[in-house]
């Protein structure tokens, strides 16, 4: 879960769409446990949370940055990414900023909880569970590599996840997205 130092097997499974030796930005990035696992496969990282703790966690790592972006700018206006990753976080004014910022070929890699989580635990309330199709739709710009939402029973939880693609935009061949085998 999000404090634990274990990464998320979707963002585990769905890292090696990355360019290698991208900029990838972790939106709520927490103690880091994604930066650490992205780092570790050559890419610069860039961490965003609003703890000041959390931001110092990640330090060693790359570029941190402690902002509330629910409620003041974002903090990185103008600026793309090879990916961007969001787990366990939801803040639905959020979603046209974080598509805007994947560079042509950028990877958005996106689990949080959904509806049903209510029934097994925290959070419970509607404006942080992702209705049915909700990820879907707010990507519907991008190339949907992967999508899923249902129950995960360790630790038991309603999921909804994604990993889509900002295509480049020039034509020819068709982009060849290898899909991931199970998290190894």
């Amino acid at each position: 879960m999000h404090g634990s130092d274990t990464p998320s097997d979707w963002v585990r499974r769905w890292s090696a769409l990355i360019a290698p030796q991208s900029t990838v930005l972790d939106v709520a990035c927490g103690v880091g446990r994604h930066l650490r696992w992205l780092h570790s496969l050559g890419h610069a990282v860039v961490g965003v949370d609003r703890s000041p703790e959390a931001v110092a966690a990640g330090a060693p790592l790359g570029e941190m940055v402690c902002a509330d972006i629910e409620n003041g700018p974002w903090p990185f206006a103008g600026r793309q990414f090879g990916a961007v990753v969001v787990t366990n976080y939801l803040w639905r004014p959020l979603f046209p900023t974080l598509l805007a910022s994947l560079a042509p070929g950028g990877v958005l890699v996106y689990e949080t909880f959904a509806h049903g989580n209510e029934t097994v635990g925290r959070p419970a309330r509607p404006e942080f569970l992702l209705q049915p199709g909700e990820l879907l739709a707010a990507c519907s710009g991008l190339r949907t590599v992967a999508y899923e939402d249902g129950f995960l029973e360790e630790p038991a939880r309603f999921v909804q996840r994604i990993t889509a693609i900002r295509e480049l935009a020039h034509a020819g061949a068709p982009s060849r997205h290898l899909l991931a085998g199970p998290a190894s």
